[in-house]
């Protein structure tokens, strides 16, 4: 039996694709009114693929609990959030969930890390812990970490083709782990070290990271001398080693935009690059707001109630408001006082924001000013409905003429 710690975004489809694939599984969360929600048969995200997966899982018995499981296996995909003032890892909800395992696990154990973690935080938070309880790492418990690889909206499929890394102190183990997984993965599993599993999967994220700031830091400079950045992007592309990201406004969600930090904090004087990178992305939605202002003034509207932000998530066909661009406009637009804009997202079901609608055409009627954040494809399939709004495209979706780009 495999216990998969933590039923959020990596865990759930995690546990659910091993269930399919005829492993028993409990999921565990101490979060009781998700396990609950989960125990009635109701999914706590929209997915694509996810609702069928679960029922699947269901079907083979999955079980779901807030009581961890007296196991030989466990998977833990709890939060890895970094401090805001050193930008380190805050690694307490792995050290909690690897403690209550310690409480109860069989000897001999397998302990797989599946939360994105900085280089050497199994060694420096970790095995101190393990040791601390009396466990020699080894012999009585066995450190594994495969870092989670998927991006919500792709998740089963990235979960079935994507490839893998295994990072262990023991080969043997390591194949173990690598025969675990296949049940469903049908990528390349690469067997390596624990060190070299951390860094790779934070030097992912990061070159993304810093691609996307290129593209940023490109979008400004072309709206200096009235370029188009995207025709630029475009032929760029056709050159055979160039790969240029599209820009936007802000980098979201759980890895891109928090991952190069756990590198900026550990190696502050090494990180020139990704640090400036990381400003530069960060800087987006502030960049967004002063091309909303100029807007406002080039058409003498004063009244910021007459715009309207569309998307609260962090990408588009998703529910996933972690880190969201729109979220940090919307704290930069309280920082000057300015209230009262108006926002819609067709996949965030509940109000997490002021002046939030719930229908898109009321939504429309009440603004002047459109501002484009996300693409979902609920805004490409009603785009008739906007035009003849002023338009703000930040994701270059819009091809009405007089639409305003970034």
């Amino acid at each position: 039996m495999i216990n998969v710690i933590g039923q959020g975004y990596i865990g759930l489809p995690t546990a659910l694709m091993f269930a399919k694939s005829g492993v028993k599984v409990v999921g565990t969360d101490i979060n009781e009114e998700l396990i609950t929600s989960l125990q009635n048969g109701e999914l706590t995200f929209e997915e694509k693929g996810l609702n069928e997966l679960f029922q699947e899982a269901l079907a083979n018995g999955i079980e779901f609990s807030t009581e961890y499981q007296k196991t030989d296996t466990y998977i833990i995909a709890v939060p890895t959030p970094y401090m805001n003032d050193t930008k380190k890892l805050d690694p307490r909800y792995i050290i909690s969930a690897i403690n209550t395992i310690l409480d109860i696990c069989e000897k001999g154990s397998i302990l797989i890390i599946e939360s994105t973690v900085s280089p050497g935080t199994i060694d420096k938070y970790i095995r101190p812990e393990i040791s601390k309880r009396g466990f020699v790492t080894g012999r009585d418990v066995h450190l594994v970490h495969a870092p989670e690889r998927i991006i919500p909206g792709n998740m089963i499929y990235e979960l079935e083709h994507n490839s893998r890394t295994i990072g262990v102190d023991d080969l043997e183990i390591g194949e173990k782990v690598k025969d675990l997984y296949s049940v469903f993965c049908k990528g390349e599993i690469i067997i390596t070290d624990i060190r070299t599993a951390e860094m790779t999967k934070v030097v992912e994220n990061t070159y993304r990271d810093v691609n996307i700031a290129f593209a940023n830091e490109l979008a400004k400079i072309c709206r200096a001398d009235n370029l188009d950045v995207y025709e630029i992007i475009r032929i760029a592309n056709k050159h055979p080693r160039v790969n240029i990201l599209q820009p936007g406004p802000g980098v979201g969600g759980h890895c891109i935009s928090v991952d190069p930090w756990f590198l900026v904090g550990d190696y502050p004087d090494l990180t020139n690059l990704i640090l400036t990178a990381r400003k530069v992305n960060d800087s987006m939605p502030s960049y967004v707001l002063k091309r909303i202002r100029d807007i406002m003034r080039e058409h003498k509207i004063h009244d910021v109630s007459k715009v309207g932000l569309y998307g609260l998530t962090y990408k588009e066909n998703v529910d996933d408001t972690r880190e969201s661009p729109t979220l940090q406009l919307l704290k930069r637009m309280d920082e000057h006082l300015a209230y009262g804009v108006k926002v819609f997202d067709p996949f965030v079901k509940e109000r997490i924001v002021d002046h939030q609608f719930m229908n898109f055409e009321d939504f429309i009627n009440e603004i002047e000013i459109l501002v484009i954040m996300v693409a979902h494809d609920h805004i490409k399939d009603n785009i008739d409905l906007i035009k003849d709004k002023i338009i703000l495209d930040t994701r270059n979706i819009c091809l009405y003429e007089g639409v305003y780009k970034l």
